[in-house]
């Protein structure tokens, strides 16, 4: 099968348009032909070897797909042959073929096409467990989403929006603060000024916000861990900027503010049923119109390597899908 390949863990530029072995789908393993995947920030680490999971090589990169199942493992039930699913696969989705294990495929919402199914799954999920599970995010609060133009920030202002909360945006560019606008977003803050967070506390009539998303890490991280509010809840989920920050904890302990980790995956793992719940309410939210990925650039498999080093230069907004059938 045609694939993007990663034979040695190393710069995004030395991944090659290549074939692989069709795979062959063993226990609870769903065999997915791929309609169309979207790039994460995971792809980019994975094939650095940066990531806490590395595969054996060679192999694809690609996060999360969505397409027609093809084939099923020993065990697995729910599905059939010819269903069309979203899935996260880990890696493997910049391929013609892909697998998945079944506890992590969903039926594809209704209404959606493969392009805003391959941009759903990862982002919508990490997102929606991050503010419900996680962050306990109430109707009425306040948030605040940092890295917000990025694929998991777009997503996390139209889940607070959908869970009843006023949400601030903060990115880099007015291009990005545009889009978080047009996405839902109530305020919009340009994280490149300086003391940014005194933004955020006049919004706010001084108190700050009752929730901080934070994808983002590096600098940003501690005004906006200042920047939240009594007993408010600042959520780690990524480091998007590349440096891992130092906060000084009497941070927390001046507002009783909680400094809370989010890994959706491993998440996903311990507690199977609560993701396929999840899955089900960010499909009725599609369905309702109150969700709708951003999708920003449409590329052929060949063209994949790039989109990857796009994003992890932090050069993409939205969600950069890649379409294996397409011609480069």
């Amino acid at each position: 099968m045609k694939a993007l390949v990663c034979s040695a863990f190393g710069p995004i530029a030395d991944l090659r348009p290549g074939t692989l072995p069709d795979p062959v789908p063993g226990e609870g393993q769903v065999l997915i032909e791929v309609k169309a995947a979207s790039v994460n920030f995971p792809d980019a680490l994975i094939v650095q070897g940066r990531y806490q999971v590395r595969p054996e090589l060679p192999f694809a990169p690609g996060a999360e797909a969505a397409g027609v199942v093809r084939a099923l493992g020993p065990g697995v039930q729910g599905f059939s042959v010819g269903d069309t699913v979203v899935a996260s696969t880990g890696h493997g989705a910049f391929a013609e073929l892909c697998l998945a294990q079944a506890a992590k495929v969903s039926r594809l919402p209704q209404g959606m096409d493969f392009e805003h199914g391959a941009a759903f799954v990862l982002t919508y999920g990490t997102s929606l467990h991050a503010l419900q599970q996680v962050g306990r995010l109430q109707a009425g609060e306040t948030l605040l989403v940092l890295g917000a133009a990025g694929g998991v920030g777009l997503a996390a202002i139209e889940i607070g929006r959908a869970l009843g909360a006023r949400v601030i945006a903060a990115a880099s560019s007015e291009e990005k603060l545009a889009l978080c606008r047009r996405s839902g977003a109530d305020a919009t803050i340009d994280y490149t000024q300086p003391e940014w967070r005194r933004r955020v506390e006049a919004l706010t009539d001084g108190q700050g916000a009752d929730v901080v998303y934070d994808a983002v890490g590096g600098v940003h991280a501690e005004p906006a861990l200042r920047a939240t509010a009594w007993r408010g809840r600042y959520l780690v989920v990524g480091f998007a900027a590349g440096e891992i920050p130092r906060l000084p904890l009497n941070l927390a302990l001046l507002k009783e503010r909680q400094i809370l980790g989010v890994f959706w995956g491993e998440a996903m793992r311990r507690d199977p049923a609560q993701h396929e719940a999840n899955m089900a309410q960010l499909g009725r939210w599609f369905e309702q119109g109150l969700l709708r990925p951003a999708i920003t650039e449409r590329v052929p498999l060949d063209h994949a390597a790039a989109a990857i080093q796009r994003l992890a230069d932090r050069q993409a907004m939205g969600k950069l899908v890649v379409l294996p059938g397409a011609d480069a």
